[in-house]
């Protein structure tokens, strides 16, 4: 009795004794089960975690596409002189015959750059900045402080890419001794990144100019040094007592640079460019130019 009970125990539900082979679901099945939840988790973090990281990148690069195409309407609307503009003005230049020889009345200076439409955008602009052998052609502003420009691009727009500006202390017309202009290293190599370019002796020695051009005059100054540094306040003096204490000062600011050039003549004025550097934590470069005195070789 109790046999044929085991027999039919034995037996599954089709009547059919189970197979000795037959594999049965048991505890291990059930704990590979549980083992392979955690990776499909893992594999949905990970895809959300790629798909956020492309939409950021995606953002970024379309943001700097906006963002140089707004500088490039900038530039169409100040740069109102062609090329065009420039040989007809060197035509008639040409064509004065040695006939006209009586004193003519100083001509007043009329700027390559329509600061008029620039200042339609934004009063705060005071100069525009060119350096040959860069991309870097920009509006310079100037506030009463050195934060408004970090953020804000030339429009007032917020931006990563701020504005150049020159310092609060420095003279607006840029004629003071010491004139400072600021702009951001950005990735994409727009701003003051190129200024690094400096560095290297080779493109120093090749690019030697620097233009800046104001409503009341244009400025063509010459390179004499490019250095990385600290941040310290030193490098923002503007105010000298007398010239023996300025021209020490362009001794001491521009020594680090091994192929620097000082003139031999006078300085007029002093020209820093500043942007920020990677050598250390919040270093900065700086390249270095001057207004020599009229008269000055």
């Amino acid at each position: 009795m109790e046999e044929n009970q085991r027999d039919k125990s034995s037996k599954n539900r089709d009547g059919k004794r189970p197979d000795k082979n037959e594999e049965r679901p048991g505890p291990d099945k059930k704990n590979a089960h549980h083992k392979r939840r955690p990776w499909k988790i893992m594999d949905t973090f990970l895809l959300i975690l790629i798909t956020v990281c492309a939409v950021l990148i995606a953002g970024h690069i379309m943001e700097g596409i906006r963002q140089r195409s707004r500088e490039e309407e900038i530039r169409r609307l100040a740069l109102q002189e062609t090329q065009q503009t420039r040989a007809e003005t060197t035509a008639e230049s040409i064509g004065e015959t040695e006939e006209e020889t009586a004193p003519r009345e100083t001509e007043r200076y009329h700027s390559p750059v329509d600061f008029e439409s620039l200042r339609a955008v934004n009063p705060d602009v005071v100069a525009w900045v060119e350096i040959p052998g860069t991309d870097i052609s920009y509006p310079v502003v100037q506030t009463g402080d050195n934060e408004t420009y970090l953020k804000r691009d030339f429009e007032g727009k917020t931006s990563a890419s701020g504005a150049v500006f020159l310092d609060m202390d420095s003279d607006a017309d840029l004629m003071g001794l010491h004139s400072i202009l600021y702009g951001h290293h950005m990735k994409n190599q727009t701003m003051f990144a190129q200024l690094v370019k400096f560095k290297e002796e080779a493109f120093f020695k090749k690019n030697r100019e620097v233009i800046l051009y104001t409503p009341e005059a244009e400025l063509h100054l010459r390179t004499i040094a490019a250095v990385y540094g600290d941040a310290d306040g030193e490098k923002r003096r503007t105010q000298f007592a007398a010239r023996e204490s300025f021209d020490a000062y362009v001794d001491e600011m521009t020594k680090n640079c091994s192929f620097r050039e000082l003139p031999e003549g006078d300085i007029g004025g002093l020209y820093s460019f500043v942007t920020c550097s990677y050598e250390f934590n919040d270093a900065r470069t700086i390249l270095y130019a001057i207004r020599e005195n009229e008269g000055s070789e």
